[in-house]
């Protein structure tokens, strides 16, 4: 818990009333590598904290996997849409490696909303991180070449080809694995 204690005081300083409140509200839970967090057609009821290990969000289109994020060590994920208007979801989100997460329930989230301003606060804070993320991964599919896409990725997460498929990359990138290839071979 002490990884999650460091990332909320990056987002937010909440108060040792709050810590507690949120501390006895949160379950840790271990996950296996292939499994899911939730599925289309699933509403999603919980917000999560990846402490340790790798996600990734993807959709189906026409019987094809379309990969949309990655979650890796120090994230909050969950399937947004459904998460918060309590809708089933179009997205999986699946575990690529044994992850171990917190996770914190709508209704409890909510309860300490109530009682916590400063936890509504952090929550806020962070739903506009993953924001000002989403506008800029539509901004770089719109505007940018494969090639800088790609190079972009390596740079703020050079890690990810030692985490992730190349499959999986080309489709987060919105390109071919050939055409993958051929980039990494130029670059």
């Amino acid at each position: 818990m002490n990884a999650l204690f460091n990332c909320i005081s990056q987002y937010h300083p909440i108060s040792l009333g709050a810590w507690k409140a949120l501390s006895r509200a949160l379950t840790q839970v271990e996950v296996s590598k292939n499994s899911f967090l939730i599925q289309e057609g699933m509403v999603c009821n919980h917000l999560y904290f990846l402490e340790r290990g790798c996600l990734r969000g993807y959709y189906m289109l026409d019987g094809k996997e379309i990969t949309y994020w990655f979650g890796f060590e120090n994230n909050f994920v969950t399937s947004f849409y459904s998460f918060i208007s309590r809708k089933p979801g179009v997205e999986n989100i699946q575990v690529l490696e044994d992850s171990t997460l917190w996770r914190i329930s709508f209704e409890a989230l909510n309860q300490l909303f109530d009682h916590h301003n400063d936890l509504e606060r952090l929550v806020r804070i962070i739903n506009e991180q993953y924001y000002i993320r989403l506008e800029e991964r539509l901004m770089g599919l719109q505007f940018k070449t494969a090639r800088e896409r790609y190079e972009q990725l390596i740079e703020t997460s050079p890690h990810i080809l030692q985490r992730i498929s190349l499959g999986q990359i080309a489709s987060y990138l919105g390109i071919s694995q050939e055409t993958l290839s051929r980039i990494r071979s130029q670059v």
